[in-house]
């Protein structure tokens, strides 16, 4: 138990450490830029399905939409799937981190995920998809400075409009369109759950909409998601009853 209790400790010193005394020489070097997400966009290079590259522009990318354009089930969907404190924490969730590091020291692999919609942000925009601690120790650092910069709205928008929900398809626009074909404003509580039941592995969850029927991983992942809304109070009981029995457009 005090072995236990000393590695606690040690990992809330070093996150400590890294958001604190770290920041600021780093964000010299790294973060240059970062401010100029409250008004200009991150565009995405795409190459065979895959981010290649982003550049920071002024105009907002074709595939953009707004948040107050998202339907506030395609947003909270998600939320609550991906970040459910995402409104309280100021960018990371500590405890989730000191798991993800210790189980990465006791078991001898790759830092795992623990991240925020915050951090995925990060990630998505500025970062690759490598698992290592010098990786992560940047993204902790630019999550500081994002959440310092931009607003919680601005930050999710950012989000919704770069991460990807299937082979080649990225941004809440583009995923509205491929899998429902309407604009992610007209997204109802299903087919909201079905997006968010994506971002964990979107191309290995693809598997549902190419069969044309939800797996029974996703069919016990977009329930979830429902009664989750639901306890939020986003949706009423009898929509939570009624979308539970809903089938999306491609459905069998």
């Amino acid at each position: 138990m005090k072995v236990r209790k000393l590695k606690n400790i040690i990992l809330s010193t070093l996150v400590t450490l890294i958001l604190g005394v770290c920041s600021y020489p780093f964000a010299v070097y790294y973060f240059h830029d970062v401010e100029k997400l409250i008004t200009h966009y991150p565009e995405f290079k795409i190459v065979k399905g895959e981010v290649e590259d982003y550049t920071i522009i002024k105009n907002k990318p074709r595939y953009w939409v707004r948040l107050n354009e998202i339907s506030a089930y395609g947003k909270w969907a998600i939320i609550l799937s991906e970040d459910w404190g995402f409104y309280q924490h100021q960018g990371f969730d500590v405890e989730q981190l000191k798991i993800a590091v210790n189980d990465g020291l006791k078991e001898g692999k790759k830092l795992r995920g623990a991240s925020t919609i915050s951090q995925q942000m990060v990630k998505n925009v500025y970062l690759d998809n490598s698992r290592s601690y010098f990786r992560k120790f940047k993204e902790l650092i630019l999550t500081y400075k994002v959440e310092k910069y931009l607003s919680k709205q601005r930050i999710l928008e950012i989000y919704l409009n770069s991460i990807e929900f299937g082979p080649g398809i990225w941004g809440i626009r583009n995923a509205s369109y491929h899998y429902f074909k309407k604009h992610p404003s007209s997204l109802n509580p299903r087919e909201a759950s079905f997006l968010a039941m994506l971002l964990p592995s979107p191309k290995r969850y693809y598997e549902s909409y190419r069969r044309k029927t939800l797996t029974r991983f996703a069919r016990v992942r977009v329930n979830s998601t429902l009664t989750k809304l639901k306890m939020a109070r986003v949706i009423t009981q009898d929509e939570y009853i009624f979308y539970r029995h809903f089938k999306m457009s491609w459905e069998h």
